[in-house]
């Protein structure tokens, strides 16, 4: 009934673009790729987006994968036209800064992805990028796949050619592009997860060391604003992932929904992972924040039994220091020597008090 139901759409889709008139071609500087495959085999050569998918229109088979990289929207509208993409989700395309998201406009799926890449330092500090993200739009149609990337990174290279590499995936169709950009997607968000485990283990190791720095919360604070960047790509890529495996799609092949059920599962995994890192770094946070609380402690009780030791010389020399002329052992021939002996066994006495007591 599905396969059926997908022939149907195929039919009705090619008659929404009218092939007797020849579109121009829209390829320019931000198209990466144009490849025509059929039964999953790359077919030698490359062509225009509009002669591509003519050939496999008439032919009744196969599928047009076209990458592009930061289009214009001069750039994506001769692609929109020709495969007949809705004005929403063109412009959500071209403008990128979208929320991760899968949505279907008639016989047209659209996808949008966050990608992320960890960003290599030597040193965490206050100030250190760790996680950049990009974005990935992809368009699904019963012949023809539409990859829109955004950003340095997320490059469909490698993944193209493992791709070419499994005829037998690529030959069901464009949801098996779909379902392989996915899982390319959210492998990433494991790979950054475990790297990001790693800076939280040093910031952790560094708060907990014997002479930790102050300025460990603002690594903190950095690290906690990355994180929470990575979240906003991850997160929201729950929903529709579990959409794609559990709803039945006429864009979508029976047997590739099977495998978005294993990407969401991953996705899951990711989840737990950064909200445990959340909930990780408020622990180190507040245990960083009572550590300077004590060390502030610390600091005044030394301040506090310093200043009592000198309390003692201060008040014996202010009170000697008044110069009243009838004052106790004032003519006395050892008084000097006594006040000074006075003073000092005090101090010393004090001073061994404190330390004693921890205080010095």
């Amino acid at each position: 009934m599905i396969h059926s139901l997908r022939r149907a759409v195929r039919r009705a889709y090619r008659r929404t673009v009218d092939l007797s008139h020849p579109a121009r071609s829209p390829l320019g500087s931000a198209v990466v790729n144009c490849v025509v495959y059929v039964e999953g085999v790359r077919q030698p050569g490359d062509c225009p987006a509009d002669e591509a998918i003519r050939r496999v229109r008439k032919a009744g088979n196969g599928f047009v994968w076209i990458g592009l990289h930061e289009p214009t929207q001069e750039e994506f509208t001769s692609i929109a036209e020709l495969f007949a993409l809705h004005p929403l989700a063109v412009e959500d395309a071209v403008n990128a800064h979208q929320r991760p998201k899968v949505e279907q406009y008639d016989a047209v799926l659209f996808a949008v992805f966050k990608t992320v890449r960890y960003v290599e330092h030597a040193e965490l500090t206050a100030t250190s990028e760790v996680v950049d993200t990009g974005e990935l739009m992809v368009f699904i149609g019963p012949d023809f796949v539409i990859t829109v990337r955004h950003g340095g990174h997320g490059s469909l290279g490698p993944l193209r050619e493992a791709l070419e590499g499994r005829p037998d995936q690529l030959a069901m169709g464009p949801s098996a592009v779909l379902h392989a950009i996915a899982d390319h997607v959210v492998d990433d968000y494991l790979a950054v997860t475990a790297a990001v485990q790693d800076d939280i283990d040093a910031v952790e190791t560094a708060v907990f060391t014997e002479h930790a720095g102050r300025g460990d919360a603002g690594r903190i604070y950095q690290l906690k604003r990355e994180l929470l960047e990575l979240k906003r790509a991850v997160t929201p890529l729950d929903r529709p992932l579990q959409s794609l495996a559990s709803h039945p799609s006429m864009l979508v092949d029976r047997e590739i929904q099977r495998y978005f059920r294993d990407v969401a599962d991953h996705l899951a995994r990711v989840t737990e992972q950064i909200t445990s890192f959340d909930a990780l770094l408020d622990s180190i946070l507040q245990a960083h924040l009572a550590q300077v609380t004590v060390a502030q402690n610390e600091d005044m009780r030394k301040i506090t039994a310093w200043a009592a030791i000198v309390a003692v010389p201060t008040m014996i020399c202010g009170v000697y220091g008044m110069n009243f002329d009838h004052m106790p052992e004032l003519r006395w021939t050892y008084g000097y020597p006594v006040v000074l002996g006075v003073i000092v066994v005090t101090c010393f006495t004090l001073h061994r008090l404190f330390r004693r007591n921890g205080w010095l």
